[in-house]
């Protein structure tokens, strides 16, 4: 059994996030010792750190939620928690696309040589959308 501060240095989760997991559902409410503390399993470890890890990988919480209730159904096929895992995928290649299309606008915008603010091509930049060359 495992203190809610032993379960926190193990798996690098803070104290208050276990404890907004547990208001979420996503771990069960640990048994309490006589002197009301939280006691938790080596299941309640296991499944912290399944959701720490997924937490890592960008997951949502309702992502974390499906997976979770997937894993306790071993016998099922896995198509489901692959196609999470695909539109996740998917989602994150998004934020890329969107992320290099503004690395390349602030790569044009930081290359401003103007030499002082009435001309500088931030700011103007920055006033007027139009003046960019990506939509981002």
């Amino acid at each position: 059994m495992y203190s809610i501060g032993e379960l926190s240095k193990r798996t690098g989760v803070k104290i208050p996030t276990i404890r907004y997991y547990e208001e979420m559902g996503l771990i069960d409410a640990p048994e309490r010792s006589e002197g009301n503390q939280r006691r938790y399993t080596k299941d309640g470890l296991s499944r912290l750190s399944f959701i720490r890890h997924s937490r890592d990988l960008g997951f949502s919480i309702e992502d974390i939620k499906d997976l979770l209730s997937l894993s306790q159904h071993p016998e099922k096929p896995c198509h489901d928690a692959h196609n999470i895992a695909v539109q996740h995928l998917a989602d994150v290649q998004k934020r890329i696309s969107k992320l290099k299309r503004l690395e390349r606008e602030l790569k044009r915008l930081s290359k401003c040589g103007a030499g002082n603010i009435a001309n500088c091509a931030v700011i103007e930049t920055l006033a007027d959308h139009g003046l960019c060359e990506t939509e981002h």
